[in-house]
């Protein structure tokens, strides 16, 4: 029989893993700030704790802002682009829309353009409703501070974010028709479903090859995407999964995974192309993560 403060962790913590990542766009450094977390919860007097969602959201987003922080000095010295790890998602979390879109790929790069305090401010209040007065708490500024951070952070993320929310049906019949195009090297379909402007990044890490950085314009990325593919044809593949809520391709190379592609559509064309091949990133997508914006309560 687990102990009543276990039992209340576990019932959050997949809550507080969605948190963690949305502050991170880091999976393994969201599981290192759950840990703390936990040891944290561990020798606290629970008699003491009123809310106790709120207390340890607010201890894992102190956990996330530290490393978030330190995540910064990091990516300074990243080889290549870097992009947020890509999480095999359960069905359900597509079912959730504001959750879906919040943990997208291309929400997660928003975000990434946020100061760390606004990227708190914003995750904490749009995503998981948190009062302005228990974000202050947490983020040690005055109430009046959070909601001008808060205001500037919708009007910062408005701005860069794609121009309505995009349902998992359109995402999958461009993706599908994206798919066909590059397998069958048809650099007209393949135009029909890009943006003029689309931007295709790659990461490798610095362990896989991959584009140094960011390609723009439908032609240039049209004919590096079907010139690559004719050269892997006979050992490559490609098939659908959900990923970070959304429908994504993996790209499998002689049986095993080399790439996970995520796409930011706007009206109805593809406009960001995201390649994850850092082979670190793709830990995780043996399994499905499950993201929740609230807590499981056993029984």
């Amino acid at each position: 029989m687990t102990d009543p403060a276990t039992e209340e962790f576990l019932a959050h913590r997949n809550l507080l893993f969605t948190v963690a990542y949305e502050m991170l766009g880091s999976a393994a450094d969201a599981e290192d700030v759950i840990q703390e977390t936990w040891l944290r919860w561990a020798g606290v007097d629970l008699d003491e704790i009123r809310d106790r969602r709120a207390y340890l959201v607010r201890i894992t987003t102190r956990q996330a802002l530290s490393r978030l922080r330190a995540l910064g000095r990091r990516k300074e010295s990243y080889v290549g682009s870097w992009l947020p790890e890509p999480l095999l998602t359960a069905p359900d979390v597509a079912d959730d829309v504001a959750l879906a879109d919040s943990v997208s790929m291309a929400m997660l790069l928003v975000l990434e353009t946020l100061a760390p305090t606004e990227r708190a401010v914003f995750v904490l209040r749009e995503v998981f409703d948190v009062g302005y007065d228990e974000i202050a708490e947490t983020v040690d500024r005055t109430p009046a501070t959070v909601r001008q951070i808060a205001h500037r952070a919708r009007a910062h993320v408005a701005a860069r974010r794609p121009r309505r929310t995009v349902s998992a049906a359109e995402t999958r019949d461009a993706l599908d028709a994206f798919r066909r195009a590059v397998e069958t090297g048809d650099l007209r379909s393949l135009l029909a479903v890009l943006a003029e402007d689309v931007v295709l990044v790659g990461d490798g890490g610095g362990i896989r090859q991959a584009i140094p950085r960011p390609v723009a314009g439908a032609d240039k990325v049209a004919r590096l995407l079907a010139g690559g593919w004719r050269r892997v044809a006979e050992a490559a593949s490609m098939a659908p999964a959900q990923v970070n809520g959304y429908p994504a391709l993996l790209v499998r190379l002689d049986g095993e995974l080399d790439t996970v592609v995520a796409v930011r559509l706007d009206d109805g064309l593809i406009t960001g192309l995201y390649a994850v091949r850092n082979p670190e990133k793709l830990s995780r997508m043996t399994r499905e993560t499950t993201l929740s914006r609230r807590a499981t309560m056993p029984g």
